[in-house]
């Protein structure tokens, strides 16, 4: 289990990193694909709320950083989680031709979080106690 929590790790942690800092200084080369239908409208709306992608970069750029040198890991991966899932959803639900990517994010996430469960049980209290 600690390879594959250190492997997860460092993948998540490099591809969150590389495509957070790819958003602000445009290194890989790219055209970005026009989605049809749903999926060109849901990004449409994204971009034009103008904060969701600045914010959602800054998140994955720090939460890569975080990763990769193994401070605060438990958390970052879960507050990566919702971006993984969401990748996931998108690429599988709205623009299929492409769901590899929402897999290669998602399944290291979830390996993480099973990884760190001793750290995420005592967030599962049914009723707490004030």
């Amino acid at each position: 289990m600690k390879i594959t929590v250190l492997i997860s790790r460092l993948l998540l942690g490099a591809l969150y990193l590389v495509f957070g800092l790819d958003y602000f200084l445009h290194f890989i080369p790219y055209q970005p694909p026009l989605h049809p239908g749903a999926a060109g409208v849901f990004k449409a709306g994204l971009v034009a709320a103008g904060y969701f992608y600045p914010m959602q970069k800054t998140i994955q750029v720090l939460g890569g950083l975080s990763l990769l040198i193994n401070r605060y890991a438990p958390l970052s991966a879960v507050v990566l989680f919702p971006i993984s899932l969401n990748v996931f959803l998108f690429h599988t639900l709205l623009a299929p031709e492409a769901w590899q990517m929402g897999a290669i994010l998602l399944l290291p996430n979830l390996l993480l979080g099973w990884g760190y469960w001793k750290y995420y049980k005592s967030m599962f209290i049914q009723k707490a106690a004030a």
